[in-house]
């Protein structure tokens, strides 16, 4: 399916989500005790995108494994970090989790927090997101060699757009440069949507974003330089990796499912059981792949254990770009 239908998809995948859940609720049998209610997961992006419509359809999964209904609730905004916010003040009873992005893992160097993210219940890691550097089809930098020469020649003249400073589009832009011995400058905007179309109207020069740029380089709109992943985007064959560019840098930003912490352990696990066969389910990851995504499973163990690398790769980092809390 083309990225023209994702929309209709996300419908589709929505209505269908709640389908489930109500089927779920009266047709399955849940175990005595936990749950013994509606679950809610908290999830900090609006509806329709690329992380709320596979959440989707993973809650509808679930709820026919547990028995309950399994509510997405969206708490858009502060790049979705949000909701893991909001953990601190639930009870620890499994009854609400969230979903949790790259950016909590670096909450303690940019912001003043009275608590550490290391210690969240980490129930499952689910996915993570595809990246790449474009820049429009009438450019004459071709690859990602051309960019950095181009870089090179032009100290500090070379923009980017990002959806937001210190977002991770921004931080693994700032560790190219600082790999390829770069000077760039970096132009913020409130959105993937507002960066791209930024970079559509000429108001800057390249974009790093994450895989929204998909249609408009379908349509010859604009030319991908380079992906963050481990390896080669399916949709994008000919496209190669920073890795294979000479670049020593993988970049996913890996998401997936915690609790508040103290919630019992039987409970976590009761909820790692039941995503890690909901995220089995073919329609999970065949949603996955519309959004060129891929199943990045993690388990409770090695999810913690990614939360504690996560957070000192971020304050290397920070420190990289010499960034000071409160300092703007």
């Amino acid at each position: 399916m083309k990225r023209r239908h994702v929309a209709s998809l996300g419908a589709v995948c929505v209505a269908g989500s709640a389908l489930q859940a109500v089927w779920a609720v009266a047709n399955a049998q849940s175990d005595r005790g936990y749950p013994d209610r509606p679950i809610r997961i908290l999830l900090g992006f609006p509806p329709g995108g690329s992380t709320d419509v596979p959440m989707r359809v993973l809650a509808a999964n679930a709820a026919g494994i547990l028995g309950q209904a399994v509510v997405i609730e969206n708490k858009p905004g502060a790049a979705g970090v949000l909701p893991a916010q909001m953990l601190q003040s639930a009870k620890p009873d499994g009854y609400t989790i969230a979903v949790i992005p790259q950016g909590v893992f670096r909450l303690p160097y940019t912001t003043d927090i009275r608590w550490n993210p290391q210690d969240l219940g980490y129930i499952i890691g689910l996915t993570g997101y595809v990246f790449g550097i474009v820049v429009p089809v009438s450019s004459p930098i071709k690859t990602l060699g051309d960019y950095i020469a181009y870089a090179r020649a032009h100290p500090g003249e070379l923009t980017y757009s990002t959806p937001g400073a210190l977002t991770t589009n921004h931080l693994t832009m700032e560790q190219i440069a600082r790999e390829a011995g770069l000077k760039l400058t970096h132009v913020p905007y409130k959105g993937t949507s507002e960066s791209l179309l930024a970079l559509l109207a000429g108001h800057v020069q390249s974009a790093a974003e994450t895989s929204g740029w998909v249609p408009y380089v379908e349509s010859g709109k604009l030319r991908l330089l380079a992906v963050w992943g481990e390896r080669r985007m399916a949709r994008f064959p000919g496209v190669p990796t920073l890795k294979e560019s000479g670049i020593d840098i993988v970049q996913s930003s890996p998401w997936g499912l915690a609790a508040p912490k103290d919630t019992p352990a039987p409970v976590v696990a009761r909820l790692h059981d039941a995503f890690k066969r909901a995220m089995e389910a073919a329609n999970f990851r065949e949603t996955l792949a519309h959004y060129d995504m891929e199943p990045m499973y993690m388990s409770m163990e090695q999810y913690r254990r990614y939360a504690v690398s996560a957070m000192a790769r971020e304050k290397a980092v920070l420190e990289q770009i010499q960034f000071r809390k409160n300092s703007g």
